[in-house]
């Protein structure tokens, strides 16, 4: 279809979103820039090569307990009535001797297990031991956590803060992981502003939003200045960001006569999808310039969320060699009727009610994808899958939360 055609048909075909997702997935590599981080910079970043331990953890045997090191032979056959009289040393254990240690010690050399201090009573230089150990007992061995040369984490792991407590212990103190995947964010629109509208104009927001959305997702985003609906510019815009790993778009993105970066991808490289079947957001289109993945977001704030949760999160996730994992839910009653649209997926925005103890989701929008505030007012969204008219008041959903992790 040329470019008349489509501006006039609009889209006759939109491409189921499960379709769409895996067709531009597939057409898209990881990057491969490996970098290497001090343990205090590696949260959420992701192994590029197994760790391994450089020492053993502990490094020494250590008592276990508050107590007395000693030889265990020298406990046996001690009991309450008929307690083993050791003499207190300071250092070393010796033949019937015992030493004082605290939880965490080092266990003294010629030790073997150690007593706890409320089975022992102290008489000067004496100690009563009133309960018989066996050796190794209240002792926690070198290397008993882990050990020099355990494999602690495979390549493609992603680091959090308890990994990069281990491996400082085992004597890390930098990884080798993927770099952050760059994503080069361009809001676009004349009727766009940053600041102070005018009748007829609009503050710029989705870029904002996506900005800060991509850096949760693990990348690392540049947001930049508004571009006008302008061919060359627009086109100018997007091959000075080519050395980004990911491109995103804001605006323009539909059949209209100012939706013009469908067509200026599609001259500088290939456009994969263009119209998808999910409500709000169907004029989202995703395009390759060499080797780049475009993804281009509808204006409307609600849609440009919609789909950037759909798409840009797992291109981001698939080029930066992140994991992509399901976001996290809650099961709740709803409060009224949930009509959608057979054939459809639609993205209903949904608040949270808590005050009956148990969850109600109470649907806010199901249409008005401009509708900003009904996305920063709302706890998640109900997904209605395209086969499926709707849900009664009642029935027990799913609410997918988009803020409560990345």
């Amino acid at each position: 279809m040329n470019h008349d055609d489509r501006r006039t048909a609009g889209f006759k075909e939109r491409t189921r979103l499960a379709e769409a997702r895996e067709t531009f997935l597939a057409a898209l590599s990881p990057h491969e820039r490996i970098v290497e981080r001090p343990l205090g910079e590696a949260d959420s970043c992701v192994l590029a090569e197994p760790a391994a331990a450089l020492a053993d953890v502990p490094g020494y045997d250590r008592a276990a307990v508050d107590g007395f090191a000693v030889r265990a032979r020298d406990t046996f056959g001690a009991s309450r009535r008929a307690p083993n009289v050791l003499r207190v040393a300071d250092e070393t254990v010796e033949p019937n001797t015992a030493v004082r240690v605290h939880t965490g010690s080092n266990l003294p050399d010629g030790a073997d297990a150690v007593v706890m201090i409320e089975d022992t009573e102290q008489f000067g230089d004496e100690l009563e031991v009133f309960e018989a150990l066996a050796e190794g007992e209240n002792v926690g061995e070198r290397g008993e956590d882990v050990e020099e040369g355990d494999q602690l984490f495979d390549a493609g792991h992603e680091l959090r803060p308890s990994d990069l407590g281990l491996l400082r212990s085992v004597g890390a103190e930098s990884v080798s992981v993927y770099e952050r995947p760059t994503v080069a964010v361009i809001p676009t629109g004349e009727e766009v502003v940053e600041s102070n509208p005018e009748p007829g104009e609009v503050i710029e927001t989705n870029g904002l939003t996506v900005s800060r959305l991509a850096e949760r997702w693990g990348g690392h985003a540049s947001y930049r200045d508004i571009v006008t609906d302008d061919h060359d510019r627009l086109s100018d815009a997007l091959e000075s960001n080519l050395d980004h790993d990911v491109i995103v778009t804001t605006g323009g993105s539909s059949v209209g006569e100012r939706d013009l970066i469908p067509d200026v991808v599609s001259e500088l490289g290939e456009v994969v999808v263009h119209g998808v079947a999910l409500k709000p957001g169907h004029p989202v289109a995703l395009g390759i310039i060499e080797e780049t993945p475009i993804v281009m977001l509808p204006g409307y704030p609600v849609a440009c969320v919609v789909n950037a949760f759909q798409f840009l999160r797992p291109v981001i996730k698939h080029v930066g060699n992140l994991t992509e994992r399901p976001l996290p839910t809650v099961e709740a009653a709803l409060t009224r009727k949930l009509p959608s649209s057979p054939g459809t997926r639609t993205f209903a925005r949904i608040r949270l009610d808590y005050s009956e103890g148990e969850p109600l989701a109470e649907p806010t929008r199901t249409s008005g994808s401009g509708i900003l505030s009904s996305v920063a007012l709302s706890d998640g969204w109900v997904v209605v899958p395209e086969a499926v008219e709707g849900y009664d008041e009642g029935e027990t959903v799913t609410v997918e939360g988009w803020e409560w992790s990345a």
